[in-house]
């Protein structure tokens, strides 16, 4: 009886994981097997680093993020409802409109004023090409490689313009 009672412990290998099994009783003991894998597989591992990378470096990736997901959204908006491009098309003038009044307001020289229209130039193009997209598709013609000429530009500012630590 003492050895009911008595805690075992048992030596395991480091990383191993135990999983113990009460002792079953009666005539329907079947026994239990378990597999518990020891280490992740290498596609894990992969998969696991760039997560991780991409996590940390998120706030310099966000024009990288944005882009795709406007690239997904425009092949949804392509399959469920072409006529979404007439809908986006008027969008396109909004950042000339800004520029404008941006500029009536405060007035800019130099880099500044050349930062504005830059910006507003990108802003255009990135929705002129959301509306392309979504009323002929985001691989139809040259506007694939519109969209990564446009990603390229905005991840470049992105990193111009944003303060580091």
């Amino acid at each position: 009886m003492p050895s009911r009672t008595r805690a075992r412990s048992v030596k395991t290998a480091a990383g191993a994981h135990t999983v113990r099994i009460p002792r079953q009783r009666g005539r329907r003991s079947d026994p239990f097997v378990i597999v518990v894998p020891e280490r992740p597989s290498l596609t894990r591992e992969a998969l696991g680093f760039v997560g991780r990378g991409l996590w940390t470096f998120r706030r310099a990736l966000a024009p990288t993020g944005l882009s795709v997901l406007a690239f997904l959204v425009a092949g949804l908006l392509h399959l469920i409802a072409w006529w979404s491009a007439l809908v986006i098309a008027p969008v396109a003038a909004v950042p000339v409109v800004w520029l404008l009044l941006v500029q009536r307001r405060r007035p800019a020289r130099s880099s500044a004023l050349a930062w504005r229209i830059g910006l507003a130039t990108l802003a255009t193009l990135a929705a002129v090409w959301l509306a392309l997209a979504a009323g002929f598709g985001p691989l139809a013609g040259p506007l694939a490689l519109l969209w990564l000429l446009i990603l390229i530009a905005s991840q470049t500012a992105w990193l111009i313009i944003r303060p580091s630590r």
